[in-house]
């Protein structure tokens, strides 16, 4: 095996365009890998695969390094979206992003990047890696706008011992100039946003294709009726667009959101005020735990979590833990906690694991 042999992964974007040419610049030897996780023949308009490999092999040949695709199409069904389309069965709100990297990037690529030769990995992740005390510790990227720490924190020790995040010390922007000078075509390309590697797309459409809908009651907390919605799955706590319903004159006419899914009765509750009390919980209880140490932390003992990607960190105590979960309580109410997203858990700059929320409660 070639030690310095590299596979990177490349999407098509400037940040996993970057991180080839910095490893080609520290001499390595690099290998692009384009990855083919979802079946779009019988779609037109939504996904952008095939500009994506184009971009990605320009990177390739200015760059002289060769690029290889591979189709992770069954490891992503099986893996990442049968349990995407069970948490909306549940009525939950799931993020596949994090089993995506889990699962596809960090396992299945690892595995497919190892059958080439290379030692270890590299994505265009903003995160960074430093190893000390016997392990490997993840830190958050050095951009605090692009930190995407929260998205990899179900890696093992063996997972970042097998990756790189070579711009992981940078700024977005730096990473931008880095690419127009080198004369990468990805250079000031859009980011993608959407569902990991599904893409942008309506996301009502998408679901009804694999989802029956189930329309049912939109209530108050107090039983009142105000409505009907499409479905659950349509909905996630703390949403304000999409309800279908206006103000109230005893509201005041502020807007609604949504508080809570009852799954057994189909109905949807929700309340008036951005900062409505009922959108507000201390506690929360969160399951399927991941660690990156390979063991858990102290409990309790004072941390930093955070319930949703852009959010800021938030201090709070991790009360009990044990084989089945733990149980949280924040120094400060959390609006908005959203059963099926991830709870991350951060001790300064680092990254320490986290686990999928299962209830919240005062």
């Amino acid at each position: 095996m070639a030690k310095n042999r590299i596979v990177v992964g490349l999407s098509g974007g400037v940040d996993s365009s970057v991180a080839a040419l910095l490893l080609v610049e520290q001499g390595h030897e690099v290998h692009g890998v384009f990855m083919k996780n979802w079946e779009d023949s019988l779609e037109t308009g939504y996904c952008s695969a095939a500009e994506d490999l184009e971009d990605a092999r320009s990177v390739c040949d200015t760059l002289g390094i060769p690029l290889h695709q591979v189709n992770f199409t069954v490891e992503y069904q099986e893996r990442v979206f049968r349990y995407f389309l069970d948490e909306y069965r549940r009525g939950r709100t799931p993020n596949p992003d994090i089993l995506c990297n889990t699962e596809i990037k960090f396992r299945a690529f690892l595995d497919h990047a190892r059958r080439l030769g290379a030692g270890r990995i590299a994505t265009g992740h903003y995160a960074r890696l430093e190893q000390r005390d016997g392990r490997q510790h993840l830190l958050k990227g050095r951009d605090p706008d692009k930190d995407q720490s929260y998205f990899l924190y179900g890696l093992d020790q063996s997972q970042v011992a097998g990756a790189l995040f070579p711009v992981g010390d940078f700024h977005k922007h730096e990473v931008r100039a880095r690419a127009a000078r080198a004369g990468l075509v990805t250079h000031a390309k859009k980011d993608s946003t959407g569902i990991c590697f599904i893409g942008e797309r309506p996301f009502r459409e998408f679901l009804n294709r694999f989802l029956p809908v189930q329309p049912g009651p939109i209530r108050t907390p107090d039983g009142a009726l105000l409505g009907e919605h499409a479905g659950l799955m349509f909905h996630t706590i703390g949403q304000r667009q999409g309800l279908g319903i206006g103000g109230r004159r005893d509201g005041g006419g502020a807007p609604w959101y949504v508080a809570d899914k009852e799954l057994e009765s189909n109905t949807l509750i929700v309340v008036q005020g951005h900062d409505h009390p009922a959108l507000f919980h201390r506690r929360l209880r969160a399951s399927q735990l991941r660690w990156v140490a390979g063991q858990p932390p102290r409990a309790p003992m004072r941390y930093q979590a955070k319930i949703r990607y852009r959010q800021r960190d938030q201090a709070c105590e991790l009360e009990t833990l044990d084989a089945r979960g733990a149980t949280i309580q924040f120094l400060e109410p959390q609006r908005a906690i959203t059963p099926g997203q991830s709870i991350v858990f951060y001790l300064a700059d680092e990254c320490l694991g986290g686990g999928v929320i299962e209830a919240a409660w005062d």
